[in-house]
């Protein structure tokens, strides 16, 4: 069951390059702060500037805080394959979790299977393709590290949302790093490539996610890569 309540953290979304603004990217976000009532009501006070479509609690409990068709403030400034207004593109889902600076924790499965419900709920409406499940991470690699290196990324991915690549198959090691990285999504112009690639090790390699370019993120890099080859988009 999703319980309103309403934020007044929204506007129009926008359009970007004179593109009709379309709903083709989800976000994945911690709260970073406990206890839930007080992100909930972080993400609902116009002093904060922030907010999300939906808020889940370790419970599962859910709140949506912003209509679907209205521009949630959550992503901040970021980039993915391009894009620089993220939130006029894309739907925000906050997980209660106290985050890397307050006891960072698993994700309990209660709050996971909700969050697999209405993610499918969402991609039934929106057309986002899988390569457009995104970590805040993902967007914003300098400034952001969730949902971090607990989420369980594979877990979404066997229930049909996002991607994960087969750790069993062996792939070719990517070619020049920095574009296949661009391929995929990342900005690789505004971001330096250990900042980058620690937010694809935090993503797709979480056992270690230091910067460093070793065989195993070179493998993963391709792996990925091979996942999101084709048109992703009709943006």
């Amino acid at each position: 069951m999703i319980t309103d309540f309403g934020s007044p953290n929204h506007g129009e979304r926008r359009p970007e390059r004179g593109s009709a603004p379309v709903i083709d990217t989800l976000v994945i976000h911690y709260t970073g702060m406990m206890p839930t009532l007080r992100a909930r009501d972080w993400l609902c006070d116009p002093v904060s500037k922030v907010s999300a479509h939906y808020l889940l609690a370790e419970d599962g409990t859910t709140w949506r805080l912003v209509e679907e068709d209205r521009r949630a403030w959550h992503a901040g400034v970021g980039c993915w394959r391009g894009w620089r207004d993220i939130n006029s593109r894309s739907i925000g889902i906050e997980l209660s979790n106290p985050g890397h600076d307050y006891g960072y924790t698993d994700f309990p499965d209660a709050q996971i299977e909700v969050l697999i419900a209405l993610a499918r709920d969402i991609l039934a409406r929106h057309p986002i393709p899988a390569r457009n499940v995104v970590a805040h991470s993902d967007i914003a690699p300098e400034r952001k590290i969730d949902p971090g290196e607990r989420f369980p990324w594979p877990r979404l991915a066997a229930a049909g949302i996002g991607l994960w690549p087969d750790e069993t198959a062996s792939a070719p090691a990517a070619g020049d790093v920095s574009t296949v990285l661009g391929e995929i999504g990342y900005d690789v112009i505004e971001y330096d490539l250990a900042t980058v690639l620690s937010a694809f090790q935090r993503r797709f390699r979480p056992a270690r996610f230091d910067g460093e370019l070793d065989d195993e993120t070179r493998s993963r890099i391709s792996a990925v890569n091979s996942l999101v080859a084709g048109p992703a988009t009709s943006a």
